[in-house]
């Protein structure tokens, strides 16, 4: 890797996520952030709401997102990186538009964003891009000068996101009952996309059946699935499951569902199941509600003992991972040498989206990609 010191040209990290309630009273205006243009009646959404509200009302990803940022900064001051980490998010405060306001007041002119989403798809990257194009509308809406936007690449196969899961995926088999350990069943879980997202995700070549969103995930979990294998000794089967599911009743997402897909592995015989929630990058509501509130009860409706292994939230080696990307985009910036990180069939993902990238129902503009406003 290039010079631990040498961010240059960048001035500034800006961790992007979703956001969340941090209270009952946040539940519903949340939703309203997260459906807007939508139609749906606040009384719908107290309903869709009801989850939050099984635990105060409050999401985890805010407090998560915290415990990334002080990690961040604690690693970057440690490794002598003397670049600022800002955080914003698309739907709950700390606003995103806000944070790119305090970034112009702090002088901030070359931004890398961190996006809280792995893997290539309409939601997890090109809707955050649409995003930041907005925010940045503003900013020149309100006379100011906006700061140039780059986004890391995806990092769905670097080391340090790999390798944490793996650990989980283990800890969560020793965790078994010896008699049931060697025949579990491997679910690795993601959140469902309409597949029609799912078909167009990634660039133009990789469109077709599941896109890069599902070939991705399916090359993580080949990498879990192998490692479990050597280090163990034990052949475990596997298959990529979904979850999270909020679309209509009549537009096909990607299945099986992780609560279909325990009532079929405890039919087949399977003695228990791990489930392995590779598509989230920290045990957020998604994780808490879907899978230890839901599956859990399926499981144990079902009497199949389960185990959920743990997101990579702040593991140190995510962590440094994401250093590491920082300092290759900047050497790439800047034409330095640089070594991309990558395990798995797919390689080092691209760093500027292509035109035709996880493309929109209705074309908007798009930050951080060869099809940027703001270039």
């Amino acid at each position: 890797m290039p010079d631990a010191h040498d961010a240059t040209p960048y001035d500034a990290l800006l961790l992007l996520s979703f956001g969340g309630p941090e209270g009952p009273d946040d539940v519903v205006p949340f939703l309203e952030n997260v459906t807007r243009g939508r139609g749906i009646p606040k009384e719908r959404l107290k309903e869709v709401g009801r989850h939050y509200f099984l635990f105060g009302g409050i999401s985890p990803i805010n407090a998560q997102n915290r415990a990334l940022l002080d990690a961040l900064r604690k690693d970057f001051a440690e490794h002598g990186l003397g670049l600022p980490v800002y955080w914003g998010n698309r739907n709950w405060a700390p606003y995103l538009t806000d944070t790119l306001r305090e970034l112009v007041a702090d002088g901030r002119r070359r931004v890398l964003v961190l996006a809280t989403s792995a893997y290539a798809s309409y939601s997890g990257c090109r809707q955050y891009r649409e995003n930041l194009a907005d925010a940045l509308a503003a900013l020149e809406a309100e006379g100011l000068e906006p700061p140039r936007i780059d986004k890391l690449r995806h990092y769905f196969n670097h080391p340090g996101f790999v390798e944490p899961m793996i650990d989980g995926v283990l800890r969560s088999l020793a965790d078994l009952p010896e008699a049931v350990r060697d025949g579990a069943h491997i679910a690795f879980t993601t959140h469902s996309v309409p597949t029609s997202a799912a078909d167009t995700s990634g660039p133009v070549e990789a469109h077709g059946e599941g896109g890069a969103y599902v070939e991705e995930h399916l090359d993580v979990a080949r990498l879990i699935a192998d490692a479990v294998r050597e280090r163990t000794g034990v052949d475990h089967p596997w298959r990529l499951v979904y979850q999270s599911r909020s679309g209509a009743p009549h537009i096909p997402w990607l299945e099986p569902d992780i609560c279909d897909h325990l009532e079929e592995r405890h039919a087949a015989g399977a003695p228990a199941v791990v489930m392995a929630p590779i598509g989230f990058v920290s045990d957020h509501m998604e994780v808490l509600y879907d899978l230890d509130t839901e599956a859990k009860d399926k499981a144990d409706e079902l009497g199949l003992p389960v185990r959920r292994s743990a997101t990579v939230g702040a593991d140190p080696r995510f962590v440094a991972a994401i250093r590491e990307l920082v300092l290759e985009r900047a050497a790439a910036e800047s034409g330095r040498p640089v070594e991309r990180c990558a395990l798995g069939a797919l390689g080092a993902s691209h760093d500027l989206c292509p035109v035709g990238c996880c493309p929109a129902r209705t074309p908007r503009p798009a930050a951080a990609g060869t099809d940027s406003p703001y270039a």
